[in-house]
């Protein structure tokens, strides 16, 4: 019946409108409680939405956004792009290869693409165009190179992904680690390329000795100390991933006031602010999907879904490059955060029964609908960069498509081989 259909046909609607992403999902809830009021208690609407903030595991994400936001006034990104430059100045296209270093470094850090791509934006597109590169290119770059956040540890889409299929988000934080680096590796083969055509040059005559790399590598060991103290309290036991994001807090205030010394007590009322605008924003849109999750479970779609997508094929590895396809196509018209809280109740059922382990497809369903943030027309890293440097879609969208096909093709390496998500957490949490 289409009335089953309504609330689905109505936020397609609402996105195609361009209505904030949050209520459109509330809305299209709303309407089939408006339609099912015979049914369905119209208050129902109201307890799903307030009852999804009950959660233990998503206070992580507040405290690792407030992480993020404290490290970013300590001043911790200039300390991390001296690393980069010591690693990375002497080659082709350094100020690009930078901005993939530098996001590789900061993922323990600010925990969102978004966040990660509006620094890099604003802190290297200027320099880089300053230096001769296309403001287009400029874009591509900062947004692409931010989607190695959402898998370096921590990761909000990840903590949002393990809450939902109640899958452990210390394994998925530990997974994320290959999969980034990966990434990172592919970008900057592409960047290289594209440099070297292009006659991007080098920051430095010469490779950076071994005393400037010590030199850079000693004032950035505190950033970089912050992933491995997070992973290592989870896997001993010492914290939970909720804990680790306020321990997580704690620390990264004492290193601004003590190690760096450029945090003041004075800072901390506006971070608080910055960080419950961000996560508000967050949690909206997961109040909204609790209660359009009840719609999809009174209708019955995940199972009528599942059998729909079994009717095609149960072989695990083909369901798997069919549900990439879905989700890529589906990327360029919604946006990730919510399609990764729509879609993981209807596909992790599915597969699960099919022997495929919910930490690897949480792995491939997080970077496929990362990637989808730099696809236009609808990207938010996209519309970020863009913003910031003032270039045209056509210009992205020309600029950014041999960085896609790098992307997409670490995403069909991961769909097929799944040891490169698994091992490592295999390795430090057993089978």
């Amino acid at each position: 019946m289409l009335a089953d259909w309504l609330p689905a046909i109505v936020m397609v609607v609402l996105f195609a409108l361009g209505t904030p992403i949050a209520f459109a999902i509330a809305i299209s809830a709303l309407s089939f409680f408006l339609v099912a009021s015979d049914e369905v208690p119209l208050n129902i609407f109201v307890q799903k939405m307030v009852t999804a903030t009950d959660s233990y595991p998503l206070l992580a994400i507040p405290f690792f956004v407030l992480a993020g936001a404290i490290m970013n006034r300590a001043g911790i990104t200039r300390k991390l792009l001296a690393l980069a430059d010591a690693l990375v100045g002497h080659v082709t296209g350094a100020l690009a290869q930078m901005c993939t270093v530098l996001a590789t470094l900061l993922g323990g850090l600010t925990a969102s693409s978004s966040a990660d791509a509006a620094m890099l934006a604003k802190v290297l597109g200027p320099e880089m165009t300053r230096h001769g590169y296309s403001p287009a290119f400029a874009a591509v770059i900062t947004s692409c190179a931010a989607i190695i956040t959402a898998l370096i540890p921590p990761s909000i889409g990840l903590i949002i992904y393990g809450y939902i299929a109640d899958a452990s988000i210390g394994r998925l934080f530990v997974g994320g680690i290959v999969p980034g680096l990966m990434l990172a590796g592919s970008l900057m083969v592409v960047t290289a390329i594209i440099s070297k055509r292009r006659g991007y040059l080098p920051l430095r005559q010469v490779r950076a000795s071994r005393a400037e790399l010590f030199t850079a590598f000693r004032e950035a060991l505190w950033a970089l100390s912050i992933p491995v103290f997070i992973i290592a309290g989870i896997r001993y036991g010492i914290f939970t991933p909720t804990e680790a994001g306020a321990i997580t807090v704690l620390y990264v205030i004492l290193v601004g006031l003590f190690a760096y010394r450029s945090l003041r007590l004075a800072d901390l009322p506006k971070l608080l602010q910055e960080t419950a605008l961000d996560t508000a924003s967050v949690m909206l849109m997961i109040c909204a999907a609790s209660a359009f999750g009840f719609y999809l479970a009174w209708e019955r779609i995940p199972p009528q879904m599942a059998a729909w997508l079994v009717s095609l094929t149960q072989d695990p590895t083909m369901l798997l490059l069919l549900i990439n396809v879905m989700l890529i196509l589906l990327g360029t018209a919604v946006e990730g955060t919510s399609a990764l809280i729509i879609l993981t109740p209807i596909f992790v059922p599915i597969l699960v029964k099919l022997g495929i382990d919910p930490v690897h497809f949480g792995i491939v369903l997080v970077t496929n609908l990362t990637i989808a943030g730099v696809t236009p027309p609808v990207g938010q890293m996209m519309f970020i960069s863009s913003q910031v440097l003032k270039v045209p879609m056509d210009d992205y969208t020309m600029e950014v498509l041999p960085f896609l096909g790098a992307l997409l093709g670490v995403l069909v390496l991961l769909t097929l081989f799944p040891q490169l998500t698994l091992w490592l957490p295999n390795l430090m949490y057993g089978t």
